[in-house]
């Protein structure tokens, strides 16, 4: 059977039927989805199933999967200390009609409710036990082994890309060379953590990472609210302290003042004091 929603590889699947998509993957797990669960984003589709667990459908263009392959969510099952629902199983295949491919992956429901969007714009209420799970999970995690390599919006990150992204938004004299990679969840937002109660799902592309990309990329995620901002590089120091930390400071700000800027975003101003304060200091190194 063909599954295929758009002969056009820019497909979003908040506009595109996904009846069949989802007809396919009930079938082939065995599920039934429950009526009004479906959440739709642009290239993924979840929902809520009768036996009480979520399925996550993603279509990924072939030149987006990479030699280690496209199971992330899969690896992510072995890391101890780390919250997150539970893996369970998946399946996979090649649509016959385009150059993409399907997943989906079944896993327990979260424990809470997503803590807000990618970019926020107002602060989710926080216990303190939030913040220990944060900094209790992205330590076991960084403490793992593995030779996946992170893929940030399905682009695999390399020293080159680093230096590249960086390079375009502020040049200068300073040294863009990463010292220490680490693995990483490598699309941490308030969009992919759950509040009260603290795990962190969707892991379709985490691996090796410059030290620091997780934090920066919440401290990202977070400067529409200031004292939130604040408080993501107060816990999260030890990485924003080290060299590591600044440069993936600023390759968060290079992606936030890049040429895709919106000149409305709240996060700009802050993005730019940032940057000018990491620059002095890389130089001052």
């Amino acid at each position: 059977m063909t599954v295929s929603v758009s002969t056009s590889n820019a497909v979003d699947l908040r506009a595109q039927p996904v009846d069949e998509v989802l007809d396919r993957v009930a079938r082939s797990l065995q599920v039934r989805f429950l009526p009004g669960t479906v959440v739709r984003k642009r290239r993924s589709v979840g929902a809520r199933t009768d036996r009480e667990t979520w399925v996550r459908i993603e279509r990924r263009l072939l030149g987006k999967i990479s030699d280690q392959g496209w199971n992330g969510a899969e690896c992510a099952a072995r890391l101890n200390g780390v919250a997150q629902p539970a893996w369970q199983g998946c399946v996979v295949w090649r649509d016959a009609s385009e150059p993409v491919m399907w997943r989906a992956d079944e896993t327990d429901l979260l424990l809470a409710s997503p803590a807000g969007n990618a970019i926020l714009s107002d602060a989710p209420e926080l216990p303190e036990d939030w913040w220990d799970g944060l900094n209790a999970s992205l330590g076991a995690l960084a403490a793992h082994h593995t030779k996946r390599v992170a893929t940030p919006d399905t682009e695999t990150i390399t020293q080159a890309s680093v230096t590249e992204s960086i390079r375009a938004v502020f040049p200068g004299t300073f040294d863009t060379t990463v010292q220490r990679w680490v693995p990483a969840h490598a699309d941490l937002n308030w969009a992919n953590v759950t509040a009260p109660v603290f795990s962190l799902f969707d892991w379709e592309d985490w691996g090796n990472a410059p030290q620091g990309l997780d934090s920066a990329s919440l401290w990202g995620s977070s400067l529409a609210v200031p004292f939130l901002a604040d408080r993501v590089r107060q816990e999260r120091r030890r990485d924003f302290e080290t060299r590591d930390g600044k440069l993936m400071t600023l390759f968060v700000c290079s992606k936030i003042l890049g040429p895709y800027a919106h000149p409305e975003d709240p996060r700009l101003e802050p993005a730019r004091r940032m940057a000018k304060q990491i620059i002095k200091e890389l130089q001052e190194d």
